[in-house]
């Protein structure tokens, strides 16, 4: 797909980041971009910085998704591009000992049912949503391509730590439904490519104690810090621009394997 102001693209997650930075990488290269985020003062920040929409959207809703989309198709017509980066982690083991009492707590269920909602079950409705206004578009360049749509799992979707039960198994599932969605779209043109990151600097990390970052940064064998968002939005565009990329997953993580805990 070639990048410029004939097309527009939608962030989830965009209002901080790697989907803020991903919406200023494509904005960069001209593209329309519209900011999906509940976040709504970072988001519409950034969204006049961008010459760009904000929409309020909360990505297990339905009808939160397909007003959000309307809001974005209102200024920028139908997306070409969709960026799933909305996502949230919890921390619990599957059943744990409290300390003080000794008794045996198995996992919350709401928590582990929130992450799915919104990490699998989000990325599945923008997708399937997005995917359904994509083929209404005219297919466009050599290949007939209508759209491409890039989803965020992670490392943790194959080497998940100690409790992270709720955020690998959502994170596994975005992953795992790539090929299979891939295969559906394959017909209309329309792409998918899921990347997963390793340890970068997002918000999920902005909390930890100096010490525990220099930890983990410490464990990427190279090059040896957190990513920079910038990164993972320098391969988003590069997906968006090369039409051999579908149907896969993509490791950007500096060759760590996380370890058990």
């Amino acid at each position: 797909m070639r990048l410029g102001k004939d097309i527009a693209a939608v962030v989830t997650g965009g209002a901080s980041g790697l989907g803020a930075a991903t919406a200023q990488a494509l904005a960069d290269r001209g593209v329309r971009v519209a900011l999906l985020d509940l976040k709504e003062e970072a988001g519409g920040k950034l969204a006049r910085a961008l010459g760009g929409t904000f929409a309020h959207c909360d990505v297990t809703s339905e009808e939160s998704v397909r007003a959000a989309l309307s809001v974005a198709r209102k200024a920028h017509g139908q997306e070409r591009i969709l960026v799933n980066c909305a996502g949230i982690a919890v921390a619990q083991r599957i059943v744990r000992r409290a300390r003080d009492t000794g008794a045996i707590e198995p996992h919350d269920l709401a928590s582990f049912a929130k992450v799915i909602e919104v990490n699998l079950i989000g990325t599945f409705l923008a997708t399937a949503l997005s995917a359904a206004g994509m083929m209404s578009l005219a297919p466009s360049g050599p290949d007939g391509e209508r759209g491409v749509i890039i989803t965020t799992a992670s490392v943790a979707a194959e080497d998940g730590q100690m409790g992270q039960v709720a955020y690998a198994a959502s994170k596994g599932g975005v992953a795992a439904m790539t090929l299979p969605v891939a295969r559906d779209l394959a017909r209309e043109g329309i792409r998918i490519v899921s990347i997963l990151p390793g340890l970068f600097e997002t918000p999920m990390f902005a909390s930890l104690p100096d010490d525990t970052r220099r930890a983990l940064a410490a464990s990427v064998p190279f090059p040896s810090r957190l990513g920079n968002p910038a990164e993972y939005a320098a391969l988003a565009v590069h997906i968006c621009e090369n039409a051999m990329l579908n149907g896969t997953t993509i490791r950007l993580d500096g060759a760590v394997r996380l370890p058990p805990r």
